[in-house]
């Protein structure tokens, strides 16, 4: 089982479109795919289909068991309408999880158990992390094996980035553990002056860790967000959907090399 996170603690920067993206091109490949919803705004729930604020069973009910037993972890798990795409998915009760439940110990690790359990039932875990640094997103980078970055290419995301990576040094030191990083650049408009010094900028002070390639601005998201389904299954031929399948290849290139 891969477990990558897609996480960046600015918002709007292509968290749940990249998360939604690879995960459809995954499926298409004939891969068993789940992905969590960590962000309690629902974000990715809402777009596979789901209220979040009609679940019954969400990640929230994770930490509320005492068990993450495969049992336990299947209750709240959905299938989504796409095939080979399950969700566990968010609920606005997540938002409190820090204030609850921040003194109980082992709270870090509650998805990282969980997923152990289910590790045989999927190939590729992808979780969508909420912008704050909280219990969410601990849990998200303590569960991964790579850590994805979506950066926007204009200059104040930059600022998002320095946080983020400020972020990953600080829980590498109390973790004792590195993290795999892959930084991606979004949203990207080779038409103008600030995206393409903001791509440069990028490979220049993170050269080892970024995706040398981006992914464009394209009209096609927005149409897939609508429909409800990942733009690879609704716009197999555009922009977006050829820049994600060279991400893919990329990322499926990094995790061969973390394999040996």
């Amino acid at each position: 089982m891969i477990v990558w996170s897609i996480a960046n603690q600015k918002g709007g920067v292509g968290k749940t479109t990249t998360t939604i993206s690879l995960a459809g091109l995954l499926a298409k490949k004939g891969h068993r795919v789940l992905v969590i919803d960590t962000d309690p705004h629902a974000s990715l729930s809402t777009y596979l289909g789901v209220d979040s604020d009609e679940v019954t069973h969400s990640l929230f009910n994770l930490f509320q068991q005492s068990s993450t037993s495969r049992d336990a972890v299947r209750s709240v798990i959905q299938k989504s309408e796409i095939e080979n795409i399950d969700l566990i998915p968010a609920h606005m009760s997540l938002a409190t999880l820090d204030r609850v439940m921040g003194s109980k110990s082992g709270l870090g690790l509650v998805v990282k158990k969980a997923l152990s359990s289910i590790r045989d039932d999927y190939d590729y875990v992808l979780i969508d992390c909420p912008p704050i640094l909280g219990v969410m997103m601990v849990n998200a980078l303590a569960a991964s094996s790579r850590i994805l970055i979506p950066v926007q290419t204009e200059f104040l995301a930059m600022k998002g980035l320095e946080r983020m990576t400020r972020t990953l040094a600080i829980m590498q030191k109390s973790k004792k553990r590195g993290f795999n990083v892959t930084i991606v650049p979004t949203m990207y408009d080779k038409r103008t002056r600030a995206s393409l010094q903001t791509l440069n900028q990028l490979k220049q002070d993170y050269p080892t860790q970024v995706w040398p390639s981006a992914i464009p601005i394209d009209t096609k998201f927005r149409d897939a967000s609508l429909r409800r389904l990942p733009i690879s299954h609704c716009a197999p031929g555009s922009r977006g959907v050829f820049a994600y399948k060279q991400l893919l290849i990329y990322l499926d290139r990094l995790v061969q090399n973390d394999q040996h």
